[in-house]
């Protein structure tokens, strides 16, 4: 399998002006807006599974987060998840969107959790899949090795070393191969400059202090095989934000929504229709 192959049939990437800045996004489908936001070693691309099956029920939107493909880098050298927050308000502004959906998956959910804090009348409901913490919280010496780690391993391997290195971890010990070379395929694209951009913002990050002053109506999806992001962490920031509901998918990985989209897309779509 090339590395083109896991990401040929998806809708092609556009681009919007978003206030100083260029931000890429590809988007399927019309109805109501559901707009997904990756994590730290992914793009738009990864979303091609939801792109394709959830675009006969709504407009789907997927960024490529500032730094990210083709989307501007930020200009802060550590920005802030309110930072990235800013970057995606431009987009729904620029995309004429008004109120939507907004998944974050992993880092991307520290990016959603402080944009549904502090634009909450542009959010419709709130789903964050295996959520990063952010490690502001965390003491220094922990925080340094996963930040610095992070920007070290990438300097030292490339996106594409990085990439072999990375993702088969952040799938279940039986993920299919596809999807391994789907995350891998995806993560191999990566830019250092926004990576490392990325990575700093996680030392800056603690997605509880947002999550506590969220009102939206809120999902929260762990899974059972997550060693990155593990359940018991995904079931604080649960507990954490008031009325969020919690739901665990059985068998996947870090990467769920790539590992088992039928499940995750199930979670997704169920939690929407209700709100």
């Amino acid at each position: 399998m090339t590395d083109a192959a896991p990401i040929a049939d998806l809708p092609p990437l556009q681009h919007v002006a978003a206030g100083a800045r260029k931000i890429a996004y590809r988007e399927a489908g019309r109805g109501p807006a559901l707009v997904l936001l990756h994590g730290i070693g992914s793009s738009s691309a990864s979303w091609r599974a939801q792109l394709s099956a959830l675009s006969d029920r709504f407009h789907v939107v997927a960024w490529d987060a500032p730094g990210y493909g083709g989307s501007d880098a930020l200009l802060p050298p550590a920005p802030t998840p309110q930072d990235y927050a800013a970057a995606l308000l431009e987009l729904a502004n620029g995309l004429g969107i008004l109120r939507f959906a907004l998944l974050g998956h992993s880092w991307g959910a520290l990016i959603a959790a402080a944009f549904a804090r502090h634009h909450a009348t542009r959010v419709t409901a709130l789903i964050l899949a295996n959520a990063s913490p952010g490690y502001a919280a965390a003491p220094l010496d922990i925080r340094r090795a996963r930040v610095d780690g992070r920007i070290a391993d990438m300097q030292e391997l490339g996106p594409a070393g990085l990439a072999a290195k990375r993702a088969a971890g952040l799938l279940s010990p039986s993920a299919p191969a596809a999807a391994i070379e789907a995350v891998r395929s995806v993560m191999s694209q990566l830019r250092p400059d926004g990576y490392a951009q990325a990575a700093r913002m996680l030392g800056t990050a603690n997605i509880l202090e947002d999550v506590r002053h969220i009102t939206v109506p809120a999902l929260i999806i762990g899974a059972t095989n997550d060693t990155v992001t593990p359940e018991e962490g995904n079931q604080r920031i649960a507990a954490t934000l008031p009325g969020a509901r919690y739901a665990s998918l059985v068998g996947p990985g870090h990467a769920s929504y790539v590992e088992d989209p039928a499940a995750f897309n199930a979670q997704l779509a169920g939690f929407i229709a209700h709100e």
